[in-house]
C-alpha cells in the first residue's frame, strides 16, 4: 500500500532553540522594505534566504536571461565542447536583431566577421551585447530556438524549475519568464562552478570594434565589495538587477525586479545587500553527522530511522528578531523500507518569520532492512485504520 501524505515533524532543534533563542509562529511582517516588486537576498555561504518578496513571481527576464546564456557557454567550456579560441561568424540575423541597427545593447559586431568566444563572452557580460548572444547561440546550436532548448535543459539540471527561456538575449517573448529566486540560485551556481569565468562579471570595461563600453552594473562603482553580476530592463517589468558582493567573509546575492528607474535599481540593490551584511549573524545549529530527528518507516525492521546532515549546518539569524524562527523535518512518508545508510529521505526546512530561509537534505544515519511479515502486515493495518500521522 503506497503512502502519499506529507509528514511534517517538529525536530529537536525546536526544543534547543526554544530555550536559547525562542521559537514562535511565523510573523507576517517583513524585516526589510524595498521598492522592488520582486526581490530575494541569499547568503551563499549558508544557503540562507535572508529576504524574499514575491520571489517566485514569474516576470520577463530582460537582459538577466544572459546569465543563463553564459551558463550554457561556461558549461560547454568546462566539459571541453568549446574553447575560448573558437570563432563564430556574425550572421545577418545577429547583425540585424542584435547589432547597431537594432537600437539595443550591442558590441557592434561587423556583419560577416568572425569573433573569438572569449571576446563574445566579454561583449555579453560587460556590454550586455544582444548581437554577441545571438552569435553564440547560432554558433553553438545553429539557431536561437535550438539554443533556447539548451538553456532550458541546463536550467532544469541546476534546479531552476520556475523559469522558461525562449531566446539568448532576453528580448521580449510572451513565454519567457523567470523568478528572482531562480536567478539568485543561478548566480550562485555560476560563481561556484565557474570561478575562472566569473571574473568577467567584475570587468569594468571592454573595447570592441574600437568602441569602449563600461560595465552597466552600478554596484561595481560602490565600495561594498561587489564583483557581479547583471542588469536588465523591460517596459513590462521595469528595471532589474542581480548583484553579488563578497565582504568580511560573507557572500551575498541579491536579485530584484520591478524598480522604477536606473537610480532606484542601484540604490535599492545596495541597501538590500548592506542590510544583509549588518542585520544577521551566523548560528551553527547542527554538526556533521549529528542525528537531528527520526523519520517514520513502513515495513522496516524498526519503526523509525534517525536522520543526519552531511556537513556542519549553520544559519544566519536576524539580530533583532530571533524569536520568529521555526524548523521542521519534511518528508513524504512513511518511508518505504529498506533504507540504506546515507540515503536522502527528508528535508530540513527553516523559516524566519513567514520566509522559508533554508532547505537542507537529510540522510539516513544507518541502514534499516525489511521487517518480518507480521511487522509489514501491522504497518499496513495501521495505515488502513488511522493513516500516517
Amino acid at each position: 500500500m503506497q503512502p502519499s501524505t506529507l509528514q511534517t515533524v517538529l525536530i529537536r532543534l525546536l526544543v534547543v532553540l526554544a530555550v536559547t533563542v525562542g521559537i514562535a509562529a511565523p510573523a507576517s511582517a517583513q524585516l526589510f522594505s524595498t521598492r522592488a516588486e520582486q526581490a530575494v537576498l541569499l547568503d551563499a555561504n549558508t544557503g540562507t534566504v535572508l529576504f524574499a518578496k514575491n520571489a517566485d513571481d514569474q516576470v520577463p527576464p530582460a537582459s538577466l536571461a544572459k546569465l543563463m546564456t553564459m551558463e550554457v557557454v561556461f558549461h560547454a567550456l568546462k566539459v571541453g565542447r568549446l574553447s575560448m579560441d573558437d570563432e563564430f561568424q556574425v550572421s545577418e540575423n545577429a547583425w540585424r536583431t542584435g547589432g547597431a541597427v537594432s537600437g539595443g545593447s550591442t558590441m557592434f559586431a561587423e556583419l560577416g566577421s568572425s569573433i573569438r568566444v572569449e571576446d563574445l563572452i566579454q561583449g555579453v557580460i560587460v556590454q550586455s551585447a544582444n548581437d554577441g548572444c545571438i552569435i553564440i547561440a547560432e554558433g553553438m546550436a545553429g539557431s536561437e530556438g535550438l539554443f533556447a532548448r539548451l538553456m532550458n535543459a541546463r536550467a532544469r539540471e541546476i534546479g531552476l524549475n520556475n523559469s522558461i527561456f525562449m531566446n539568448s538575449t532576453g528580448l521580449p517573448d510572451p513565454l519567457q519568464k523567470v523568478t528572482m529566486r531562480d536567478l539568485a540560485k543561478l548566480a550562485d551556481h555560476i560563481r561556484r562552478e565557474y570561478p575562472e569565468y566569473y571574473k568577467y562579471y567584475s570587468q569594468p570595461q571592454f573595447t570592441w570594434n574600437k568602441i569602449l563600453q563600461r560595465n552597466r552594473n552600478p554596484l561595481l562603482t560602490m565600495d561594498i565589495g561587489a564583483d557581479g553580476m547583471k542588469t536588465g530592463y523591460t517596459e513590462e517589468s521595469g528595471y532589474a538587477i542581480v548583484g553579488s558582493i563578497n565582504k568580511d567573509g560573507r557572500r551575498l546575492i541579491a536579485a530584484m525586479s520591478g524598480l522604477p528607474d536606473q537610480r532606484a535599481r542601484g540604490e535599492e540593490a545596495r541597501k538590500l545587500l548592506e542590510w544583509g551584511l549588518r542585520a544577521f549573524e551566523p548560528y551553527q545549529i547542527f554538526e556533521k553527522n549529528e542525528e537531528i530527528g527520526n523519520v517514520r518507516l513502513y515495513g522496516g525492521e524498526q519503526l523509525t530511522v534517525p536522520v543526519t546532515v552531511k556537513e556542519d549546518l549553520s544559519i544566519l539569524l536576524p539580530i533583532t528578531d530571533r524569536d520568529n524562527m521555526k524548523a521542521r523535518i519534511i518528508y513524504t512518508g512513511p518511508i518505504m523500507a529498506p533504507v540504506e545508510e546515507g540515503q536522502e529521505i527528508a528535508t530540513l526546512k527553516v523559516w524566519i518569520g513567514d520566509n522559508l530561509s533554508q532547505e537542507t537534505p537529510l540522510y539516513a544515519a544507518y541502514s534499516v532492512g525489511l521487517g518480518p511479515i507480521h511487522r509489514r502486515a501491522l504497518d499496513a493495518l495501521t495505515e488502513l485504520a488511522f493513516g500516517w500521522i
